[in-house]
């Protein structure tokens, strides 16, 4: 086994037993790591049908093939388990130092099942693990509890943690690592905090095996003078760096999926590019990244306080506070995202419910009697504030808020559903499917929905995809497909997308999964594998009941009605067309959408094909 550490553990928090077991091989070939191997373990030993919250979810923590090698930006761990949002396939990922460390401790993976009697955390030390007690740690927020355990155990410790709201089990809340990275999307973090796990700590020194690590250190210094892209603005400004563009384009949702920014928010300007530039202290960057997108910002000042160190807010969090909210108050957003991070809320998930409110507010459907005497109107960057504080902690209306807009507007009643804006419980990134058709399709299709990490993503020079008429909908749909596979493989060996898009081509990627592995993948392997991801994510699913052309689709995001000013104007997305050629294109029923027989034989899934075609 080269790339891995070899060994998975596996952690059964109801009796306290640990246990080791040897990774496998085949299935490493197969799936790479990843969601992609969690997905594998997890259709194989849990039954259809669990509670996500209950003790037959199993939670995982996974890493990739190249998590911690020279590759470039492989800093990534990958959390998997039924979502409590969707009631489907979770995953969730993020960077920082903990993935890299956790193989450096001696491990691959960490799946959990059961429930704790009592609050607990997992340390591991260069290869020993034990679950140790974490009451004293109840109540603490993620930077507290990275600091604690720190403190304790030593500097060279990486951490992942839930905080208060993981513990108060909020459907929305996230893990978190080196205070201000997140795994936020799915819902996990309140897995972890329904099996009352609140951290786990990791410790190690062991290398990594490799092939031939000669060649990973050569190609590393090779393709660090190659970078190219969007390196330059990711460098100088992170993702805020896009937000101007994104919102001039229409891409960024506005009065909660409601308006258009270059219209009913006209201070866009204040919230992106140089003005968060203008704020921050230092630059920050994941486990030996060579990009360093991330920011450390300058204490807060005027009406908001925050520490020095506390991170910069991404792309997705000044589109969601910010235009969606139609709040241009750079100081509360920067607030807003210290106060997810440090309470472990996924900022887009808690950016959506806040635009919620304000408009269930807006319409009558709610009232100060309701909201705490708070007045939840557009841009009122103190009620945003001050509700949010109020939901990360579950208090008052907050409580009502707490678990994403799906639960709330059943909580609310009324029409608030038709402002609730989700795919299948969870809630919609800040990129628009009538600017990005791929987003259209990967937003209902993809095994977790209203993803923005998930597809194809932009275009490589390499990746060789079919051509297609860039303003008609039809024709798209192979050229989908390839992207999303080739993506899968990516994030499944523990690769950042920004450190991927800023290689020179595919060829140099594959470069560094040989050198590292010594299996010769082969460009076709590569699609090979991404697909058989994609189809152990689908079955999952299926197994579940779940037929994403089933899901309830808000209007307002696919264009019904169309646009009638702004940048998107007059445009509806396709979805027939779309998703009835991109289900033929990956072979899956285009009613049903169970992946065929022959297409799960054919990716060597007899079991699967078996377990939905009895």
């Amino acid at each position: 086994m080269r790339g891995y550490a070899g060994k998975t553990l596996w952690v059964d928090l109801s009796s306290g037993k640990l246990k080791d077991e040897a990774l496998d091989e085949g299935l490493c070939r197969q799936f790479i790591g990843g969601y992609g191997l969690g997905a594998r373990i997890l259709f194989s030993r849990q039954k259809a049908g669990v509670d996500p919250l209950g003790p037959d979810n199993i939670l995982g923590f996974t890493t990739g093939m190249l998590t911690g090698t020279p590759s470039i930006s492989a800093s990534r761990y990958i959390m998997v388990g039924k979502s409590p949002l969707t009631g489907g396939w979770g995953d969730a990922n993020s960077g920082g130092s903990v993935g890299p460390y956790l193989k450096f401790a001696g491990y691959d993976n960490i799946f959990f099942t059961g429930i704790s009697e009592k609050p607990v955390y997992l340390f591991i030390d260069n290869g020993k693990a034990e679950l140790r007690d974490a009451a004293y740690l109840t109540g603490k927020d993620t930077f507290q509890t990275e600091d604690i355990l720190k403190g304790e155990l030593g500097k060279d410790t990486e951490v992942a943690c839930i905080g208060p709201s993981g513990e108060k089990v909020a459907r929305i809340a996230a893990v978190m690592n080196n205070k201000g990275r997140a795994a936020g999307r799915s819902g996990l973090g309140a897995v972890m905090g329904s099996k009352r796990l609140k951290a786990i700590a990791v410790r190690g020194n062991m290398k990594i095996p490799m092939a031939d690590e000669t060649r990973a250190n050569e190609l590393r210094k090779k393709y660090l003078k190659e970078l190219a892209g969007h390196v330059d603005t990711m460098r100088e400004k992170g993702t805020p760096g896009i937000f101007i563009d994104c919102a001039e384009s229409g891409d960024t949702p506005t009065k909660n999926w409601g308006g258009t920014a270059v219209i009913d928010f006209p201070d866009y300007r204040d919230i992106g590019g140089d003005p968060v530039l203008k704020r921050q202290e230092k630059r920050y960057a994941c486990y030996r990244c060579p990009i360093g997108c991330g920011g450390h910002m300058k204490e807060g000042r005027g009406d908001y306080k925050y520490e020095s160190g506390a991170h910069k807010p991404e792309y997705e969090t000044l589109g969601m506070f910010g235009a969606d909210c139609l709040n241009s108050n750079l100081e509360s957003i920067i607030k807003l995202n210290d106060i997810c991070n440090r309470y472990g809320v996924d900022t887009i998930s808690a950016g959506a419910t806040m635009a919620f409110t304000i408009e269930c507010y807006e319409r009558g459907l709610i009232t100060k009697a309701d909201t705490d005497g708070i007045e939840m109107t557009w841009g009122n960057h103190k009620s945003i504030v001050a509700m949010t504080e109020k939901m990360v902690r579950r208090e008052g209306f907050g409580d009502v808020i707490a678990d994403g807009v799906k639960v709330a507007a059943g909580r609310i009643g009324g029409d608030a559903s038709s402002y609730a804006m989700h795919i299948h419980g969870q809630e919609i990134p800040a990129h628009d499917p009538k600017l990005g058709y791929h987003w259209a399709t990967t937003y209902r299709m993809d095994a977790t929905p209203a993803r923005h990490t998930q597809g194809p993503g932009l275009p490589m020079p390499g990746m060789d995809l079919p051509e297609h008429d860039p303003k008609a909908f039809s024709g798209r749909a192979e050229a989908h497909k390839l992207g999303s596979d080739f993506s899968h493989v990516v994030s499944c060996t523990g690769t950042c997308i920004f450190g991927f898009w800023a290689l020179p081509d595919v060829a140099a990627f594959i470069d560094f999964m040989n050198a590292v592995s010594g299996w010769d993948f082969t460009r076709e392997e590569i699609f090979k594998t991404g697909e058989r991801i994609a189809n152990i994510r689908q079955a999952f699913n299926i197994r579940e009941g779940l037929n994403p052309l089933q899901y309830k689709i808000p209007g307002r995001i696919y264009g019904h009605p169309a646009p009638e000013r702004g940048p998107l104007a007059g445009i509806t997305v396709d979805e027939d067309t779309l998703y009835s050629e991109y289900l033929s294109a990956m072979d899956w029923d285009t009613r049903t959408t169970r992946p065929t027989r022959q297409k799960l034989l054919e990716l060597g899934l007899e079991d699967v094909a078996k377990a939905l075609w009895p």
